[in-house]
């Protein structure tokens, strides 16, 4: 993924030794001049469990000597790191940037997140727990008029994208909508509160309750443009202090990566105690928002005080110091934008669904793009991986997905996150 290469090329130009690991063999970083050595891990999953990944990482900690573990997981893996971090604590010398699994637990669930958030006093959007349709339906009939979004609190790809506001017009329609819903007690879903607003996103890193690094960002549902806010900004300030509050709840043992999806329904104020910002979602893991730090050189020195921080925990010089992004270029991927921008409007033209203007408009955004924006995987000094994940990685995965005869509805080419439907 995108951040683990942007991380891993950090740290190289501060010329420390660098060990990848990726779940995928085809993994682009695995080809970076950054690695010095790259490691096939077991994919966890619901019919293998974690035991073969936590080993295989084991493995390579252990064999390379390693001495701090600094993971960037996706969604599905999130609390197999947190076992994973426990265990390489427990039984080497190696430090890690990861939560304990029942705090990576707690932040990754939504009804967790949001209930944590409240309990010290944070803003945050009416949110119900429910696990059968009977419930989903008493949310309805027993409380106050408002606008909700069902969420699924798992990892459902087929439900990701479904945005429809309840109830519907009748009765009748929320509850065949409803009905549609696979919700059950191994199954829970939210139904939480509709927030009209912009979307904002953040990235940060969080050393024993300090936040360290900190980049918040204008988001979407499916975020491949990248372009930071500017730090003394009112929506900066406003998430940041948000971020600093529920990490310093943590205390000394809250080290990982902390990142908050925010929606704000009055993006243009200016005073932040008016602010009317509302998280939605807690990601305990990295954010791609990373790559806004490229320029930052500094940014390995502040993972690695994770280590000075155990050496001497009563040293709390620079601990008050948070690095942002330094000039930062604004980020896209190419190979997304080349299909969105270019081929399926064109495509749509040629088939009368689209109009000569507007493909004409997608022509000149893609050129902006092309011309002022930076792919988030391509350096001059390290090009491989940018050409293995655009000219191999990601036809493999299509190639195989047309064989295996998997649906998919879209992707994220930054993450290479395939959704399934």
């Amino acid at each position: 993924m995108s951040k683990g290469l942007c991380l891993a090329r950090h740290f190289h130009k501060c010329g420390h030794k660098v060990i990848g690991a990726d779940f995928s063999s085809l993994a682009c970083g695995r080809y970076s001049k950054s690695l010095s050595s790259f490691y096939h891990l077991s994919n966890p999953s619901s019919t293998n469990g974690s035991k073969q990944y936590v080993r295989d990482l084991l493995n390579a900690v252990t064999k390379e000597g390693i001495d701090l573990w600094v993971t960037c997981s996706a969604v599905a893996s999130a609390l197999e790191d947190g076992q994973a971090a426990e265990v390489i604590k427990r039984e080497t010398r190696c430090e890690v940037i990861q939560f304990d699994t029942a705090t990576t637990a707690v932040l990754h669930e939504k009804h967790h997140f949001i209930e944590s958030a409240r309990a010290v006093g944070l803003r945050v959007p009416d949110t119900h727990l429910v696990t059968s349709q009977t419930q989903m339906e008493k949310v309805f009939m027993n409380g106050k008029p408002q606008s909700l979004i069902a969420k699924c609190v798992g990892v459902d790809d087929s439900a990701r994208g479904d945005m429809t506001l309840l109830p519907l017009p009748s009765r009748s329609a929320t509850t065949k909508h409803l009905q549609g819903i696979n919700v059950s007690e191994k199954n829970p879903w939210i139904l939480q509160e509709f927030i009209s607003g912009k979307e904002y996103c953040t990235h940060a890193l969080v050393i024993q309750g300090q936040v360290r690094i900190f980049v918040a960002c204008p988001s979407s549902e499916l975020l491949m443009h990248y372009e930071a806010l500017e730090p003394e900004s009112v929506l900066s300030e406003a998430m940041l202090r948000f971020t600093k509050t529920l990490a310093s709840t943590g205390g000394e043992t809250f080290t990982g990566h902390l990142s908050f999806d925010f929606l704000v329904d009055n993006p243009e104020e200016e005073d932040i105690n008016q602010l009317r910002m509302f998280p939605i979602e807690c990601n305990p893991r990295a954010h791609t928002a990373v790559v806004l730090f490229n320029k930052n050189r500094d940014i390995a020195n502040a993972y690695l005080s994770r280590l000075d921080a155990v050496c001497d925990s009563t040293d709390q010089e620079g601990k008050d110091e948070i690095i942002s992004p330094h000039r930062p270029d604004k980020y896209f991927w190419i190979a997304h934008d080349l299909v969105h921008g270019l081929v399926i409007p064109f495509l749509q033209l040629a088939m009368g669904y689209e109009s000569l203007q507007s493909c004409w408009e997608a022509f000149n955004e893609f050129v902006r793009y092309g011309l002022w924006w930076r792919d988030g995987t391509f350096e001059t000094w390290d090009p491989v991986p940018w050409w293995w994940l655009y000219h191999v990685y990601w036809p493999a995965k299509l190639l195989d997905s047309l064989i295996s005869g998997t649906r998919w509805s879209r992707i994220n080419v930054s993450t290479t996150k395939m959704f399934e439907c």
